[in-house]
């Protein structure tokens, strides 16, 4: 004969515990199945492809950051060598230092060369020459990076 008590127990036996809530309606293989986690093989698989798509992106990546720097230092350069002709038109004289750009007031300041990192590294070129029949000292004609390494197109920064 059965009780009642053991009708109540047969009912809590079959009731399970997932996601924080009772499910009355799972069963054991699909609470064994869930705990389990992931296969082995499905974790090399993930990271085949996780590290694939980083085979194919990291490249792109230093690519655009190393072009982008040219950009800059492109841009740098012509700021400066447009501010040393207007100072030499200006003044008629060239500027015997960088600074003479940013005190003159030709330049805010002077930029960051985005090879090295740092405003302190700009190589400026000095010529005897003069760049119009008025200009009365000589003194500074062009500016370079102070940097040795070498640019995408092959020459060295430091001779763009």
């Amino acid at each position: 004969m059965v009780t009642v008590s053991q009708t109540i127990s047969r009912q809590f036996r079959t009731l399970r515990f997932k996601a924080g809530t009772w499910n009355p309606f799972a069963n054991a293989h699909q609470i064994d199945r869930r705990q389990r986690g992931f296969t082995l093989v499905e974790l090399m698989v993930v990271m085949l492809i996780i590290s694939i798509l980083l085979a194919v992106a990291v490249p792109s990546y230093i690519s655009a950051i190393r072009s982008a720097r040219e950009a800059a230092l492109r841009q740098d350069l012509h700021t400066m060598r447009d501010a040393i002709e207007q100072y030499t038109e200006d003044k008629q004289a060239a500027p015997q230092s960088l600074d003479d750009l940013v005190q003159a007031g030709y330049l805010k300041s002077l930029p960051v060369d985005p090879m090295t990192h740092s405003d302190t590294t700009w190589v400026p070129d000095e010529s005897d020459s003069y760049s119009s029949v008025d200009q009365s000292q000589t003194g500074i004609d062009d500016v370079h990076s102070g940097s040795d390494l070498v640019g995408s197109n092959g020459t060295p920064y430091s001779q763009w």
